[in-house]
């Protein structure tokens, strides 16, 4: 290595190819609107954030772990799949191999030796039936569904056994697509309310504690589970599956009407029931009244077309946007002197993280679900929230941010003396999902594999947008125009 980089041609060559390939990358899809810090971000620096460092380096300063996540990865290539399909493919296969006979999966784990940590995480192996569904949907990639990939092997968590790390046995293998319809049958076990039994986390691995008994069960793991049985529903038709495909079917009703039955709060959705069968994300408590996930993901499953989703959206504005710090918060008011113990969240101060501070990953969610009920000045604002420029354009704000202007934070500070403090930058969802934010939920570009349909949800600040897309020697130029 050493005798390779003494020579100062092959490093400029090798710097050459380096800006070459993330400017064929990110010319995949280049805009021009009104604001200069959104197409800063979206032309350049959040694709750069997810590839670099959620993919490749899997680290960052705050997290310098290495490990994939089978939830954060598979996440991450989504955003990717307009401009490098070929990674999300990989990343699929790469999830099934960590998936066990059982059909639950690794929560994470570091390579080349595979050794990970086994969960009674509820949410993750759902990614993967997800993600498969979003890259057929785009790509019209079928093939993908009968690669064949080798489960692990290895005895379940015995009872009151929470997780397990260890390096895994490889057991028999299995098409993608059995990998998929695993990942839902291990998933279907409901509780008192008809809803999906939490575990001990369900995105938010910090509520730990409401499910590990093995009775709480979750409201935004049911919106989860109906929006990823509905990726999955056309391909077990394609492949005349229909058994399944009208099991699922009649499981994904029952989980709806299961929701409006027991978790409707009267202006918003609970968050979960713990083991005894009481709700978080209630009126009727006094920490954790409202949390963002449980309304946002009744838009993005599809719902928010509903009088209560439109509710429950409004409610949220009202509750979890703090004007004057410019946050959006997962939950409020946050855990503090509850003596229930909703997990290890409760050990974060008040106000940071996911203790009621804005975690940048659920607010794209929520921008998200605010362009899917048509409130496209509201998902706007959120991506502000969220974008570093926005968050560092003067001295005074630059200063009580304390991050770097071009990179994600994964949180937020909502109370003092953190109060408008970036955390954790660079290692974040947030970044791949804020593109989503800009590319499908404001621009409203949906790629398809006959072409792309853009449907915008622009806000009512901006009178034009210019929209390049770029795919091999081919290029669209859209320029979107706001008539009187």
């Amino acid at each position: 290595l050493l005798s390779r980089w003494q020579d100062p041609a092959t490093a400029q060559a090798s710097l050459q190819r380096v800006s070459d390939h993330w400017q064929a990358l990110t010319r995949v899809v280049t805009v021009k609107t009104p604001d200069a810090g959104f197409d800063l971000m979206v032309n350049r620096w959040l694709i750069y954030q997810t590839l670099s460092s959620r993919i490749l380096a899997r680290a960052g300063f705050y997290q310098a772990g290495g490990a994939f996540g089978f939830r954060d990865q598979l996440q991450d290539v989504v955003a990717l799949l307009p401009l490098a399909p070929e990674r999300a493919r990989r990343q699929i296969i790469l999830a099934a191999q960590h998936q066990f006979e059982e059909g639950d999966v690794l929560h994470w784990w570091h390579p080349p030796d595979g050794r990970g940590v086994r969960t009674l995480i509820t949410d993750d192996r759902l990614w993967l039936v997800w993600v498969t569904g979003r890259y057929i949907e785009v790509t019209g990639d079928y093939s993908i569904l009968d690669e064949e990939v080798a489960f692990l092997s290895a005895p379940t968590l015995k009872e009151g056994e929470r997780d397990r790390y260890a390096g895994y046995g490889v057991g028999y293998t299995g098409s993608v697509y059995e990998h998929c319809c695993r990942a839902v049958e291990v998933s279907l076990e409901l509780g008192i309310h008809g809803l999906p039994l939490m575990g001990t986390g369900d995105w938010n691995d910090g509520m730990d504690c409401i499910g590990d008994e093995g009775r709480g069960e979750s409201v935004w793991l049911a919106w989860f589970q109906i929006s990823a049985i509905e990726k999955l529903h056309p391909l077990l038709h394609r492949r005349g599956d229909t058994e399944r495909a009208s099991r699922y079917a009649q499981h994904a009703e029952q989980l709806k009407q299961s929701i409006e039955t027991h978790a409707w709060d009267g202006e918003w959705y609970v968050r979960a029931f713990d083991d005894s069968g009481r709700p978080w994300g209630s009126h009727t408590n006094d920490e954790c009244r409202i949390d963002a996930i449980a309304q946002a993901w009744g838009a993005l499953a599809g719902f928010g077309h509903e009088e209560r989703i439109v509710r429950a959206m409004n409610s949220a504005k009202q509750q979890l946007f703090d004007q004057e710090l410019q946050i959006v918060r997962l939950l409020t008011p946050p855990f503090s002197r509850t003596l229930r113990n909703p997990g290890y969240i409760k050990a974060y101060p008040p106000g940071i993280r996911e203790n009621g501070g804005q975690y940048s990953h659920a607010a794209a969610w929520l921008g998200l679900a605010f362009a899917e009920v048509g409130d496209a000045d509201v998902a706007y604002q959120v991506f502000n929230m969220i974008n570093p420029v926005s968050r560092t354009s003067d001295r005074e704000s630059a200063v009580k941010y304390a991050r770097e202007p071009y990179a994600v934070s994964a949180d937020i500070g909502g109370e003092p003396p953190q109060s408008g403090r970036g955390g954790w930058s660079w290692y974040t969802g947030a970044a791949g999902w804020s593109y989503q934010l800009a590319i499908h939920g404001l621009l409203g570009i949906h790629y398809f594999p006959s072409g792309v349909r853009i449907s915008p949800r622009l806000p009512s600040t901006w009178s034009t947008v210019d929209i390049h897309l770029r795919k091999g020697q081919g290029e669209l130029h859209v320029v979107i125009e706001r008539a009187d």
